[in-house]
């Protein structure tokens, strides 16, 4: 498992920066050359339309080309099945049931419009309507998320429509069929507060057990706090306090008693430098403590932590021991840590293997979720309540080690446990601060120029990315991989 994704995310915003600088330069130049040649106020006017331009069009981080194919190599677990597109009206060849994962990978091509308003596609039923959107300009394969939809497509009464997009009639249904995850008993691993949420919470609401595990504070990037008069310590404290608190309450919406959550109060972004020195203590970088028990205050478990409160990784590990002994999990939703390059986030997928490593008893499925992408910040594009297609996976940017196949189970959400999902982030606070004035007269421009919307829960793009028809997992069988 390659553990060096922080790094190569870091690389791609210097590329892209370095891009945009050199794209700045020559946009300097040719407005110099305008205002000598020409006119200072045609320059001038040159230079507001290039900046609305870039706010409107350039200025999500889409770290590939548009026109690049996802590259999938599958498990053989998914079956794939023909399918045809005739008068929009989609028609399949093979067996189909009620709970099937189900993709339809599609070859798109932008037209001239799509390249300024995003590209979608319409999905029609008798009973359902969806659209999934791409991203600006889009041009080669992709993966529509068809789950639930297997009755309409058993009966032909699913109909595709391309907007500002054209649909090639070289199609394929790939399936994968799952046990019923929600019949087993589940443990969420979230690095932070919010993560249990944004990637699980209509799976771990219709669990019939779940646990809810989150690993840090999340007490840094204080700056809403300390615009309330707060000085740095203090505001990173009182939002570690705040977000432990979040981790241990918000579940309670999705049913989930308060028995079976557990916050463990390690320092932000500082998992990795623990995992590199196991038993050494590592502070927080902004709440000038070294001790975690302040932030775990309001657990109902004693952990083997609460003895000295050392932010060690040999705590951490001793923690999730005793968490995994006491829930024996069948299920352990957590991070994918390829797709999602967050530093906590593969952090606390490698803790995870390492625990279960180190015990006789293995839980049996892993599910991994990606609630950040190297590539597509957007992803998923479109509006909110829509479809969640498969995440970008193009040639610089395996999603696998040693390009292992992958096998997504995706789970069909109702309108009522979306709007369930949205009070739940709605909850946390650390999507409550509103946007400042530059990000949202950007949203106001792409809305009036891209045609992107966003619901109104909250100013978060999350409750745009996370409240969906679908929430999407990557299924990992220990027992052929350890």
């Amino acid at each position: 498992m390659n553990m060096n994704m922080p790094a190569r995310k870091q690389q791609l915003l210097k590329r892209h920066r370095r891009m945009k600088r050199l794209g700045m330069l020559a946009a300097l130049i040719v407005l110099l050359a305008v205002a000598v040649l020409c006119s200072h106020w045609l320059a001038l006017a040159l230079l507001f339309f290039g900046w609305i331009a870039h706010e409107a069009w350039f200025s999500d981080h889409l770290f590939y080309s548009p026109r690049t194919d996802y590259l999938y190599r599958f498990d053989d677990a998914v079956v794939s099945l023909p399918a045809r597109l005739e008068s929009d009206c989609l028609s399949i060849t093979g067996e189909l049931a009620e709970h099937d994962t189900l993709f339809l990978q599609v070859r798109l091509r932008a037209t001239w419009l799509g390249r300024f308003l995003e590209p979608s596609v319409r999905i029609e039923s008798s009973a359902d309507k969806d659209r999934q959107s791409f991203e600006l300009g889009v041009s080669g394969l992709r993966y529509l998320n068809l789950t639930g939809l297997a009755q309409a497509l058993a009966a032909g009464e699913v109909r595709l429509r391309g907007q500002h997009c054209r649909i090639d009639h070289d199609l394929k249904l790939l399936r994968a069929r799952h046990p019923d995850y929600r019949q087993q008993r589940l443990m969420v691993i979230a690095p932070h507060a919010d993560d249990a949420e944004l990637a699980a919470f209509g799976l771990y609401s219709q669990a019939r057990e779940a646990w809810i595990v989150t690993l840090t504070a999340g007490e840094i990037e204080t700056e809403h706090y300390r615009r309330m008069g707060l000085d740095g310590v203090t505001a990173a404290r009182l939002k570690g306090r705040l977000r432990s608190w979040d981790a241990l309450a918000v579940p309670l919406w999705g049913g989930v008693p308060a028995a079976h959550c557990a916050t463990l109060g390690y320092f932000c972004m500082q998992l990795g430098a623990m995992r590199e020195n196991p038993a050494k203590a590592i502070p927080s970088r902004e709440a000038d403590l070294i001790d975690i028990r302040p932030f775990r205050q309001g657990n109902a478990l004693t952990l083997p932590g609460d003895t000295d409160g050392q932010p060690t990784w040999e705590n951490l590990l001793a923690d999730l021991r005793e968490l995994v002994r006491k829930a024996r999990p069948e299920v352990i939703v957590l991070p994918h840590p390829h797709f999602d390059p967050h530093p906590d986030h593969i952090a606390a997928y490698a803790a995870m293997r390492e625990v279960l490593q180190d015990l006789d008893w293995q839980a049996p499925t892993l599910l991994c979720y990606a609630n950040h992408l190297h590539d597509n910040d957007a992803w998923p594009m479109g509006e909110g309540h829509t479809g969640v297609l498969l995440p970008p996976l193009t040639d610089g940017a395996s999603a696998a080690a040693d390009d292992a196949p992958l096998l997504p189970w995706s789970l069909q959400l109702t309108h009522a446990r979306q709007i369930d999902k949205a009070m739940a982030l709605d909850m946390m606070h650390d999507l409550r601060p509103t946007l400042p004035p530059k990000r949202r007269l950007r949203r106001f421009l792409q809305t009036l120029l891209t045609g992107r919307r966003w619901p109104r829960y909250g100013e978060n793009e999350y409750f745009r990315k996370a409240v969906r028809r679908h929430e999407l997992f990557w299924v990992e069988r220990l027992e052929s991989s350890l």
